[in-house]
């Protein structure tokens, strides 16, 4: 690599397009498995460029919340684990995976991705909880996006057993034989931005790219035109005609996102 990384990058930039190839509002390809880990109850593989993120559910019998007696609960977690990165150490989760993980949660409650109150069984008596382990396998940047369509990809393929309450007993029976999907309510995508110089926008960063930038910046869109969140943590400010560029974009790549979920779940149910 270069003594000057910056420069290096900026050579590039000024022909607008970047030293991967791509142009600046162009995303890496992105690929997708389903069902990869077969003892979790929905799962999801999602590549972008090299960046490569694991998403599986596991899905638990408890007791609702006191404040909340109707309704289940859903708990991310996003792993970043030295095997993914030299630049993650072993231990308790850094400040990236604790703002990732923060990230995930906003937007299960901002877009209503699952209604919670859907994963109520039994009113004050029992609920779901649906863990969502997230793991980054491989980190080049941009894990937020890629994140965010492993869980919806996850969630999509999760099925859960019917479970009655027994009326002498109160004690739950679950049902392995019926099994139904989770009602997806919304489908939330999100595009991640960085800003160089100020100035130059470009899409889906690689690592490099992220620590060259004076801002980030993510939008998170769902299938109804909504924006769910918008997430700039710090930095350097940034026009409304550049944040209408990026809503724009977005846009466009959740429609992409969509696509790609339904087809491979589609050629999923052909193949079983």
């Amino acid at each position: 690599m270069t003594a000057e990384p910056l420069e290096y990058h900026r050579s590039f930039l000024k022909e607008n397009c970047r030293p991967d190839g791509r142009e600046l509002s162009e995303f890496r390809s992105t690929t997708l498995n389903i069902g990869s880990i077969s003892t979790a109850d929905g799962s999801a593989l999602v590549k972008l460029g090299n960046t490569t993120i694991i998403c599986g559910i596991k899905a638990e019998l408890t007791n609702p919340t006191v404040d909340a007696p109707g309704k289940g609960y859903i708990v991310p977690n996003v792993d970043l684990p030295p095997l993914c990165s030299s630049r993650f150490r072993p231990g308790p989760p850094g400040e990236q995976a604790q703002a990732a993980s923060q990230f995930i949660a906003d937007i299960i409650e901002s877009s209503e991705v699952i209604k919670k109150e859907d994963l109520c069984i039994g009113r004050g008596k029992l609920c779901w909880v649906l863990y969502c382990d997230i793991m980054c396998l491989d980190y080049d940047g941009n894990i937020l996006d890629a994140c965010v369509v492993a869980l919806l990809a996850a969630l999509k393929t999760t099925q859960l057993p019917e479970v009655t309450i027994n009326k002498e007993t109160s004690a739950p029976e679950v049902n392995f034989e019926k099994k139904h999907k989770l009602n997806i309510h919304r489908h939330p995508v999100s595009v991640s931005f960085c800003i160089f110089d100020d100035s130059i926008l470009i899409v889906d960063p690689t690592a490099e790219e992220e620590s060259l930038s004076t801002a980030r910046l993510t939008v998170v869109m769902d299938e109804e035109d909504q924006l769910c969140s918008l997430h700039k943590p710090g930095g350097t400010p940034l026009s409304g005609e550049k944040l209408q560029e990026c809503i724009k974009r977005a846009t466009a790549r959740k429609g992409e996102i969509h696509k790609l979920i339904e087809k491979v779940i589609k050629s999923m149910k052909t193949a079983q």
